[in-house]
């Protein structure tokens, strides 16, 4: 096995300075955004969403950004969840997107709030059937027996939705991340990594470059 010490990597691909930066964070992520999709990154909206347990444990795991614009950064998840529990506890996340086919990562900091039920209905109703019906049979994070289980809700749930259009579960929804900060990282050689970092100040955004 290879040493773990001995990884390493040198990178070469891009540099970002000030005079190319968006003025506008969203227009910078979103640009920076079609560059991961275009380059092929597997699935460029998965982001690490980190939260605080309520006994002040960090806790992260892997969301699906589900829409993006200048209110925030929306994600999906079960309102009865852990990251639900940590949210109630303590508002506030960070976001970070690993492109690293492009030697990129964009960290997001903010206020988190859920997101209008009206807007969680219009996105459950465009989710395939059967992510509908996972979302009703599955009690995320809590304990389950064994996998059969599992499969016998969901065959509970097929049969009760089998005439009827599948409804978005009172306990289903969205979190909306307000960004606070925004950190474009980019790597450099010799690992002097541009970082460039957009802080909120009351209604404009202030533009720093911290040191890697």
């Amino acid at each position: 096995m290879t040493k773990l010490t001995e990884l390493r990597k040198e990178y070469t691909q891009a540099g970002l300075n000030e005079a190319e930066l968006s003025a506008n964070p969203f227009e910078q992520f979103n640009h920076w955004f079609e560059e991961a999709k275009a380059a092929g990154i597997l699935e460029p909206n998965a982001m690490t969403l980190a939260t605080v347990r309520e006994d002040g444990t960090p806790a992260a795991r892997t969301v699906l950004l589900k829409e993006a614009d200048e209110r925030g950064f929306v994600f999906f998840t079960n309102y009865q969840s852990a990251k639900a529990a940590d949210l109630a506890a303590q508002p506030r996340a960070t976001l970070v997107f690993p492109w690293l086919g492009l030697e990129r990562q964009v960290i997001i900091s903010g206020e988190v709030a859920k997101v209008s039920r009206e807007e969680t209905e219009a996105y459950f109703k465009i989710r395939p059937s059967g992510s509908q019906l996972g979302a009703w049979a599955s009690q995320q994070s809590t304990t389950v027996t064994d996998r059969a289980t599992l499969e016998a809700k969901l065959e509970a749930v097929t049969e009760r939705f089998a005439k009827e259009p599948i409804s978005a579960p009172p306990h289903w929804g969205g979190y909306r991340v307000a960004p606070t900060q925004i950190e474009f990282w980019q790597g450099r050689p010799n690992r002097l990594h541009d970082r460039l970092v957009f802080r909120r100040e009351s209604d404009a955004w202030v533009v720093e470059r911290l040191a890697p």
